[in-house]
């Protein structure tokens, strides 16, 4: 007579095995989306280049609705808002804090550079250079509130 292992043996050796297969690559996505989501933007402008940039954009009205589809200090187009996770923090950056929408056009920056604001950026001649800095967009810190 032949025997068989039973049924209960082999599915807690298939569990096993496949909650080896689970932690392995558990592991092997923290390891490779560990760096990329502690790393910060390519790209960090200062608080100085963002407050001329607002100047330029908004006479540096952070809530501003002019009505014309673009939002806050820097003039959020509601697509691009949405687009790189603004709508996390208000509906249109117009309700959001200075720190936020700083922070949104961090983001914004590092994906589409100063073309993002091709006017103002060409007017106050903003590249590459005016990307390095210490940015102070963190919007958890609202000492800077809206001027």
């Amino acid at each position: 007579m032949r025997t068989f292992p039973s049924t209960r043996t082999t599915r807690t050796a298939q569990h096993r095995r496949h909650g080896r297969v689970a932690a392995a690559t558990a592991t092997l996505a923290t390891a490779v989306a560990a760096p990329v989501l502690m790393a910060a933007p390519a790209e960090a402008a200062s608080d100085t280049t963002w407050n001329r940039l607002a100047e330029c954009e908004s006479s540096k009205n952070w809530d501003i609705n002019t009505g014309n589809g673009y939002y806050g200090g820097l003039q959020f187009s509601g697509d691009t808002w949405d687009a790189y996770g603004g709508d996390h923090w208000a509906d249109r950056a117009d309700q959001a804090t200075r720190a936020e929408q700083v922070h949104m056009a961090e983001k914004v920056l590092d994906g589409q550079g100063w073309g993002a604001w091709p006017a103002c950026s060409e007017e106050l001649g903003l590249d590459g250079d005016d990307a390095r800095g210490e940015p102070n967009s963190d919007p958890n810190d609202d000492r800077d509130g809206r001027d």
